[in-house]
């Protein structure tokens, strides 16, 4: 959506204290593709306003981004215990014009996963267990394809998205059957996750942002789980935030701008499940930097 390259790089601590817990690390390059340039002393669609004044309040001469093509690539590593995923995926999307203020991004991702479990970290009752069959101590992994998509409307102050990934249903398994092991007769599958989301931005005075979201989200089979999410914003260059996940828990954040370069964010979470008589909470960092930012935007209108 930006005029620039946005690179983002996380790592995440879920359940601190909790011997095997999730550890998730990630890096996302998306930039956009023949983006049109506009004049060095115009203000640009999803810049910080160069007059100082809030862009939310009255007299802001927002436009909507021509319309475009944009590309990206993800990286994800998540480890759990013995059981640990990787996955790659390139991304593209296209940015539509729908009124003289918005947008509707539309979006693809494809890659593939591996999953990998290592049953050396893994006590077996027998040494032909079926979930592995003989194969008790080397690297067991498969590999998967992996496919996303995407909807995301969005202006500058409002957004509504909707996405699905995993959307293939590859079976996952570490055993065949055979007469060597003949219990092994189902296998596990990749489940597509369905996410929707909005949020809407608003002035309080000339120096604070707030923006209330709420993301829906449903995985079968279980239950429909959903976040409330709070935004303060101050000057567009630092903000702090709050979440409340239906009956898990209670989520801290806050994030600052540097420079035109470089953004660090942190976020703390805490369960209210029996896990909090083990864990002290998650903890997660993230690191952007932003690539050919010719304008210096220090705060990109639409990112939400």
């Amino acid at each position: 959506m930006d005029n620039y390259t946005d690179i983002k790089a996380s790592h995440r601590v879920q359940w601190e204290g909790l011997q095997d817990a999730p550890v998730t690390t990630y890096l996302t390059v998306n930039g956009p593709v023949k983006r049109k340039l506009y004049d060095v002393d115009r203000e640009t669609p999803t810049s910080v306003y160069p007059s100082g004044r809030n862009p939310m309040l009255g007299g802001d001469s927002y436009q909507p981004p021509d319309e475009h093509s944009g590309i990206g690539l993800t990286m994800m590593n998540d480890a759990t215990g013995p059981l640990n995923r990787f996955s790659v995926a390139g991304a593209y999307s296209y940015h539509l014009n729908l009124t003289r203020t918005s947008n509707l991004a539309l979006g693809v991702s494809a890659g593939f996963s591996q999953l990998s479990l290592d049953p050396s970290k893994l006590n077996f009752a027998t040494s032909n267990d079926p979930a592995v069959g003989a194969n008790t101590s080397g690297l067991l992994s498969k590999l998967n394809p992996d496919l996303s998509v995407g909807l995301w409307l969005y202006s500058k102050n409002y957004f509504i998205g909707l996405a699905a990934n995993q959307i293939i249903p590859d079976k996952i398994y570490f055993s065949s059957y055979s007469s060597q092991n003949p219990l092994v007769t189902t296998k596990g599958t990749v489940t597509p996750n369905i996410f929707a989301q909005a949020g809407y931005k608003c002035a309080v005075n000339e120096d604070l942002t707030f923006m209330p979201s709420v993301l829906v989200k449903y995985i079968s089979p279980l239950p429909i789980s959903f976040d409330i999410n709070a935004k303060l914003e101050y000057q567009n260059m630092m903000w702090v935030g709050a979440s409340y996940r239906y009956q898990d828990g209670y989520a801290a954040m806050l994030g600052i701008n540097l420079n035109y370069r470089f953004n660090l964010g942190y976020s703390y979470s805490y369960t209210t499940s029996a896990l909090n008589s083990f864990s002290s909470g998650t903890h997660e960092i993230l690191l952007g930097f932003l690539i050919g930012n010719r304008y210096n935007d220090y705060y990109p209108r639409n990112a939400w």
